[in-house]
């Protein structure tokens, strides 16, 4: 299984929280997608499923035009809503909600951004997503996942059985950049991570600051 962030787009360059505003690819994520596109293809992948958000879909299609698939469309796969903080910068958030922001800089697995929705409850959409497609893969086959990097890194988590404080330990993933989880006897294993992504930093929604994600 290979889980797919989408490629750049303008508000990432701008550090604005997108969740899920339905933000577009720029040139630059276009450019990405289909460069990606052309090394996954190697995978032959049975089924492609993303998040109905067109930046995901539009770099699915990159990918599924070169394999011959149908993109499967799920929202369940969209970014984590982060309700009033959607469109903000960090600093814009600091100013605007101080008390919220310092709330949840605290403890950011049990405090909703903006109103928005728990990592919890995001892992736990994006995970049935997954799931209801993993069960249309022939034995042996490949699904192409293309998501969000907040909800990438959650549904990570969740499916190698992490608890949800230990989340934090897999870093972000870059934009267009994927993982690979293999399923084994005692369930999935992670088998590459952030695939592609040197020496590029990471920029998304599950980011806390630029100095967290700095590499």
């Amino acid at each position: 299984m290979v889980l797919w962030r989408h490629g750049q787009t303008e508000w990432n360059l701008e550090g604005r929280l997108q969740g899920q505003t339905d933000v577009p690819l720029d040139e630059i994520g276009r450019a990405q997608a289909q460069a990606a596109a052309r090394l996954l293809a190697a995978l032959e992948p049975d089924v492609v499923i993303s998040s109905d958000l067109s930046r995901a879909e539009d770099t699915a299609s990159a990918l599924a035009r070169l394999v011959k698939l149908e993109v499967e469309l799920d929202e369940g796969l969209r970014e984590t809503y982060v309700g009033t903080w959607q469109g903000l910068t960090d600093e814009e958030i600091k100013a605007k909600f101080p008390e919220e922001y310092a709330a949840w800089r605290k403890d950011h697995y049990h405090q909703r951004r903006g109103g928005g929705e728990l990592e919890a409850e995001v892992a736990e959409r994006a995970v049935a997503a997954i799931e209801r497609a993993l069960a249309r893969v022939p034995a042996r086959g490949t699904i192409v996942v293309v998501t969000h990097g907040g909800t990438a890194r959650v549904a990570i988590a969740r499916l190698l059985g992490l608890p949800e404080q230990a989340a934090g330990v897999l870093g972000g993933l870059s934009n267009c950049c994927w993982s690979v989880l293999g399923e084994g006897h005692r369930g999935w294993r992670l088998l590459e991570h952030n695939a592609g992504s040197l020496p590029e930093p990471v920029i998304g929604d599950d980011h806390l600051d630029q100095s967290d994600t700095e590499p």
